[in-house]
């Protein structure tokens, strides 16, 4: 389907997005953040690299680091980031914030890089430089549970659009029997399992509780999705953090003019933009909806003689916002459709002498054949029809 490669020259693990890939990357990317934005949150966008103290500061330095890419310059450490979490956190501490303006939350598309060992490797599904869907919530106590219920609303929404309504839902808490093991009193452990746990009841979700499987900063939920084939995926992570909040002293004035600590939410719903692309191309076993279909509609002229109709068809199609493209070789025409339906095109509009007279042309559809003699708007009208929401 030419949407992506992996390179020996350029490193394993890191993936370079051909443009058809790149469409459905940017098609996924401005559905996010056009449903971000009607959810309040704020877009920000922070650097590849940062100085090595602020991942001091953080604690990745000591517990992360063979997970790192380290370098230095200048005498001085930087870190390629392996998490965005520090960067919104500085972005929350440029300025004094008050309990009017919680709660806030930001969200960014974070390209992220870490040291995955080669073996572990594999495809889109484990990379070391990868694009997080990432969100950091910034609230007070109480503001946590509705929170968290916007955050599975949201998720719900997303998931459902990408053709995905079955999910299994896991709470991870800690193991009561070894709290050394984990940052934190054991008040804001109870607060925190409490708002998580109180969230999916509240939503009527049914979830199963992993004692210990929590993170060492916090507890949290996991969804994974399951797919066509009845597979299971991980993918939409909810997570509080004792953790960053102490490290980085962040807090919020109070109705008592007082500083008090905020509630840090950490909130992916797509996981990694690679692994989600994978899991997507097994859901539809390559055979992407209409709205995410890098080419939608491939122009098939009969012969030569037709190859200038085709680009005008091209032309008009585009003019109405369809991904277009025109098969102009010299290959037969039941080449050109054997083609375009290996590439799993929605649309084939096959141009002839009678489709040239007409202004029209015969439409095929991937996986069912002929549909008919179609003009441009009616053909536009399918595809927006089958465009929509199921």
């Amino acid at each position: 389907m030419d949407l992506f490669s992996i390179s020996e020259e350029v490193g394993i693990g890191l993936v370079l997005w051909h443009p058809k890939g790149t469409i459905v990357r940017k098609i996924i990317r401005d559905f996010w953040e056009k449903e971000h934005l009607k959810n309040e949150y704020q877009l920000v966008c922070t650097p590849h690299i940062a100085r090595g103290e602020l991942w001091r500061i953080s604690g990745h330095l000591d517990y992360y680091r063979k997970n790192m890419y380290i370098f230095e310059k200048d005498e001085e450490l930087y870190v390629v980031k392996p998490m965005n979490c520090p960067f919104h956190i500085q972005v929350y501490k440029s300025k004094p914030r008050s309990y009017k303006d919680l709660p806030i939350r930001y969200a960014e598309w974070g390209t992220v890089y870490r040291y995955e060992r080669s073996g572990t490797l594999h495809g889109l599904l484990r990379v070391r430089g990868f694009t997080q869907d990432d969100a950091h919530i910034f609230c007070a106590p109480e503001q946590t549970e509705e929170e968290i219920r916007k955050i599975l609303d949201l998720t719900a929404h997303i998931l459902q659009r990408f053709g995905f309504h079955e999910y299994s839902v896991y709470l991870s808490t800690r193991d009561p029997k070894q709290p050394k093991k984990y940052m934190g009193s054991e008040q804001e452990w109870k607060l925190a399992q409490k708002a998580l746990a109180e969230a999916l009841k509240k939503k009527a979700i049914p979830y199963r509780e992993m004692p210990g499987e929590a993170a060492f900063y916090g507890p949290k939920i996991d969804i994974y999705i399951v797919d066509a084939s009845g597979r299971e995926w991980q993918c939409s992570t909810i997570q509080f953090d004792f953790n960053l909040p102490k490290r980085f002293n962040i807090a919020y004035t109070g109705t008592d003019g007082e500083p008090h600590e905020v509630v840090m939410i950490h909130r992916a719903i797509l996981g990694t933009i690679e692994r989600f692309f994978a899991i997507l191309l097994e859901h539809y076993k390559g055979n992407l909806p209409v709205w995410l279909a890098p080419t939608q509609v491939k122009v098939l002229p009969i012969s030569n003689n037709y190859v200038q109709y085709a680009r005008e068809v091209r032309r008009k199609l585009s003019a109405y916002g369809i991904r277009t493209e025109v098969d102009d070789s010299d290959s037969t025409i039941n080449y050109k459709i054997r083609e375009a339906e290996i590439q799993k095109i929605p649309y084939m509009a096959i141009c002839g002498k009678r489709e040239a007279k007409s202004k029209k042309m015969a439409i095929r559809k991937h996986g069912v054949g002929d549909i008919g003699t179609l003009t441009i708007k009616e053909l536009v009208k399918n595809i927006k029809k089958d465009a929509k929401p199921s």
